[in-house]
């Protein structure tokens, strides 16, 4: 459980890592809701994949992963205009770490052990 928790932090780590690197420059070229909802997830998934491959996840893993984390900017550029976009901005974050957690506890195999660096 402790190699569990342990890839957990370490990706919520380099997500917030991307959010402040790459999220807040190039939020400062879009000028829309959708555009600041995308970069959000985009620039917390590149650096969480990113790490993941250097931890030694395979390709379709580190791909599942994103899969997971993008899905709720998806849905949150969807309700754009039905919910206010703060709330939606909070939703994003909070489903995104939800939606790792399901996919981790999904693969069970993959982040109870100990990877190591690539």
């Amino acid at each position: 459980m402790k190699h569990f928790i342990h890839h957990y932090l370490e990706m919520v780590a380099a997500m917030f890592i991307g959010m402040g690197v790459l999220g807040m420059p190039a939020g400062m070229l879009v000028s829309s809701e959708a555009g600041e909802l995308l970069v959000m997830g985009v620039s917390m998934t590149i650096p969480m994949v990113a790490w993941m491959r250097y931890r030694g996840h395979s390709w379709p893993i580190a791909a599942e992963m994103s899969g997971a984390m993008l899905a709720p900017t998806v849905v949150a550029i969807a309700l754009l205009g039905t919910v206010a976009f703060e709330t939606l901005m909070v939703f994003e974050h909070v489903a995104m770490l939800l939606a790792m957690l399901v996919a981790m506890l999904l693969r069970p195999a993959e982040y109870l052990h100990r990877h190591t660096l690539a």
